[in-house]
């Protein structure tokens, strides 16, 4: 099991300096994990009971932490793709990808926040398809050779882009079965988030736990993924809220190694619910994360 540990993000009660960012990733990296991860909010709506929240930019955030680690895979997660051209998101990510000598992860999914498509003046309805065509176009700007595609608001005459610098890994998030059939035919990993089925409406998709809806998916993007004539793709699980590092440790080891079993071989784990928020803060999460999975 590999691990991405989310970084803090900006916060009412806090917002990191740069320098307090850089020693977050930092630590991470010292700890032993494998990756850190920001999540991708441009302008939310925050309210009580929404789950809109704020976030950095995660290209600039993520090249900036790059210069500051150098083992760690740098993870969007996700960047909501039909909020932005895909020539734009392309670029941004070859640019990470190339300057951090080849350590992004990029997660991409279809978004959830209504007023937020309303306050960048994107569709909310068709997003689906945005997210396919926008896919497309951006594997298509990563070759280095001239593209002839079309979509929603944007065209290609035979333009380039350099530098032609795909993601390390491309995963598509998600657990609604569009997006497990997707993540089966085109993408390099399924990163499905736990919910409840309370905040599942809100987010605008299947409630998934690691004991419920998991294997279900798992087992359908295999079934997707065959019928495609390609492997199945990696299962990197997103556990946005810590509660579950609340229980005994070796029910939280046995957890695992059913995880494990079932085939997620990456957990995106959030410490303190959605990042600790300052570097003491983090220090002492990973030091209790470590005590349970290593």
């Amino acid at each position: 099991m590999r691990w991405s540990i989310a970084l803090p993000e900006p916060r009412s009660r806090h917002v990191p300096s740069a320098p307090e960012l850089a020693a977050c990733a930092r630590a991470v990296e010292e700890a032993g994990y494998d990756g850190v991860w920001v999540t991708d909010h441009p302008f939310p709506l925050v309210e009580r009971g929404s789950p809109g929240h704020h976030a950095w930019d995660p290209f600039a955030a993520l090249a900036y932490v790059a210069g500051a680690t150098e083992r760690v895979l740098l993870h969007t997660n996700l960047v909501v793709l039909p909020y932005r051209n895909p020539f734009h998101v392309a670029k941004s990510a070859a640019t990470v990808q190339h300057l951090s000598g080849g350590r992004l992860a990029l997660a991409l999914g279809t978004g959830y926040l209504k007023p937020e498509f309303a306050a960048l003046g994107v569709p909310f309805d068709g997003r689906d398809e945005a997210m396919r065509s926008g896919v497309a176009a951006m594997r298509a700007a990563w070759s280095g050779e001239p593209v002839q595609l079309a979509g929603r608001g944007w065209e290609a005459a035979g333009n380039t882009m350099l530098p032609a610098a795909p993601p390390r890994v491309l995963l598509r998030g998600g657990n609604s079965r569009a997006a497990i059939a997707h993540a089966a035919q085109a993408f390099d990993a399924w990163s499905p988030f736990e919910v409840t089925p309370e905040w599942a409406g809100k987010t605008r998709t299947a409630p998934l736990h690691a004991g419920e809806g998991l294997a279900e998916g798992i087992v359908a993007l295999g079934e997707a993924a065959a019928a495609a004539g390609r492997e199945r793709p990696e299962v990197w699980l997103v556990r946005p809220i810590d509660t579950w590092l609340d229980r005994p440790r070796d029910e939280v080891r046995e957890e695992l190694a059913h995880l494990e079993e079932l085939g997620v071989s990456w957990i995106a784990c959030a410490l303190g619910s959605l990042g600790a928020q300052t570097l003491a803060d983090l220090q002492g999460e990973l030091e209790r994360l470590t005590s349970f999975v290593r």
